[in-house]
C-alpha cells in the first residue's frame, strides 16, 4: 500500500534507532502523504487524518529502540496507521452514543418541569416535582452532586467545572451523565406512582 522502501532505509532505521533525529525527518517526508491518504480513505476527516498520522510517526519515534532488523517500515506503518484509525472511529461513534443517551437522560428532567407548568394551572404537582428533583439531586454521590449543580444552577461549561473540582473534562462528563441518568431514573419512578395516587383520588 505504501511506496517501496529506498535502498537506504535499514540505514536510515538504524541511525533512527540512535536517535537521529534528521533520519527520522527523512522517513516522515518519505512516508507522510502515504500514510495521511491511508488514513483519510479511512476517516474521510481531514483533522483526524492530520492528527492520526502526527501519532503514526510520534509512535515511531517513540518506538525507534525497536527499529533495528526491521524488514517491512510501510507494513508497519500501514497497520499503525490503520489500527490508530479505526479506534478513534470507534471512540467517536461511543461518544456520539453516550452523548444521545444524556440527551436523553437529561430530556427526562426538562419533560418533568415542562409538565409542571402545565398542573401549575390546575394548581397541582408543583411542589411534589421540585421536591422529587431535590431529593434526586441529595442522593447522589458527592462529586456528581457538586458537578450537575454547577451544570445546571451555575451553568458552567465542561471546562470550567474540570477547572473548579480540579478534574478532567472527561470525568466531569462522566459525572454528568451519571448524575443526569439517576435523578430522571429517581424522578420518574416517583412521579409515575404520584400521578396514579392523585388519579385514584380523582376518580
Amino acid at each position: 500500500m505504501f511506496a517501496p522502501a529506498a535502498n537506504n532505509e535499514q540505514a536510515l532505521l538504524k541511525r533512527v534507532a540512535n536517535g537521529d533525529e534528521s533520519a527520522f525527518s527523512e522517513l516522515f517526508y518519505r512516508y507522510q502523504q502515504q500514510v495521511g491518504a491511508l488514513v483519510y480513505r479511512l476517516t474521510l476527516s481531514r483533522t483526524l487524518t492530520e492528527e492520526i498520522t502526527q501519532d503514526v510517526f510520534l509512535k515511531l519515534w517513540t518506538s525507534r529502540a525497536d527499529l533495528n532488523g526491521m524488514d517491512n517500515l510501510a507494513a508497519w506503518l500501514n497497520t499503525v496507521a490503520k489500527n490508530h484509525a479505526l479506534n478513534c472511529l470507534r471512540k467517536l461513534v461511543n461518544e456520539k452514543t453516550q452523548q444521545k443517551n444524556w440527551e436523553k437522560s437529561g430530556s427526562v428532567i426538562a419533560d418533568v418541569m415542562q409538565q409542571q407548568q402545565a398542573f401549575d394551572e390546575s394548581g397541582y404537582l408543583r411542589e411534589e416535582q421540585f421536591q422529587l428533583i431535590n431529593q434526586a439531586v441529595e442522593q447522589l454521590p458527592p462529586q456528581q452532586k457538586k458537578v450537575f449543580l454547577l451544570s445546571r444552577y451555575r451553568k458552567l461549561k465542561y471546562e470550567e467545572i474540570a477547572t473548579e473540582l480540579n478534574l478532567s473534562r472527561e470525568t466531569v462528563k462522566s459525572y454528568l451523565k451519571l448524575a443526569t441518568s439517576s435523578i430522571s431514573r429517581f424522578v420518574t419512578s416517583r412521579l409515575s406512582q404520584f400521578l396514579f395516587f392523585i388519579g385514584l383520588l380523582s376518580a
